[in-house]
């Protein structure tokens, strides 16, 4: 019996998962996906997320103030998934950053792990909002957006932060990334030299 293209791109995003898992999700890596489907001030969303790099390779700098060293994905254009109908499609990339990132629980610069990742966390709202977005409780679920900043992971850091009044939230890994094709096929690019 021929399976179903559902389970096909199962099979497929499983795959890619488990490629980029072995590959890339090591204790000096540390994974950001972007994405857009609205303009910014930039232009195009393919503009903005090329603008957004050296915003963003300096903003990891100040966080982290060691050497670095920043990949970046081809862009892809992709389907929106999940949201209100209607949406653009987006435009998707990654980052993979290596380097000296941490020191056990610590960070490089000695902060604790968790500290330094809600840290990132908001340096990385705040590129958005300079890009246009608005505030998280302002946002439509999966709505359409001018600028998306996701942290994916950070080594093998765990962390399941809920918000608080100072802190947004965080759970590291991300929950998806290894169920989101849009994710996956930047990520795959760094393990194939695309």
């Amino acid at each position: 019996m021929r399976a179903s293209l559902a389970d096909q791109d199962h099979r497929r995003i499983q795959q890619l998962a488990a490629a980029v898992s072995q590959t890339l999700v090591r204790p000096d890596t540390l994974a950001i996906a972007l994405g857009a489907n609205l303009p910014s001030r930039s232009g195009s969303p393919a503009d903005t997320l090329l603008a957004i790099r050296p915003l963003l390779e300096q903003a990891l700098q100040q966080w982290q103030p060691v050497h670095l060293c920043f990949r970046w994905s081809p862009l892809f254009e992709t389907a929106p998934v999940g949201g209100p109908a209607g949406q653009s499609n987006y435009v998707n990339s990654a980052l993979l950053v290596e380097g000296c990132l941490s020191d056990g629980e610590q960070s490089c610069t000695g902060r604790p792990k968790g500290q330094a990742a809600i840290e990132l966390l908001q340096a990385l709202q705040q590129l958005e909002a300079q890009f246009g977005r608005p505030p998280q409780p302002e946002r439509t679920h999966w709505g359409p957006r001018s600028l998306d900043l996701d942290l994916l992971w950070w080594g093998d850091l765990e962390l399941d932060r809920p918000a608080t009044a100072a802190t947004p939230a965080l759970q590291l890994p991300h929950p998806l990334w290894r169920e989101r094709l849009f994710v996956l096929e930047p990520l795959m690019s760094f393990t194939t030299g695309a």
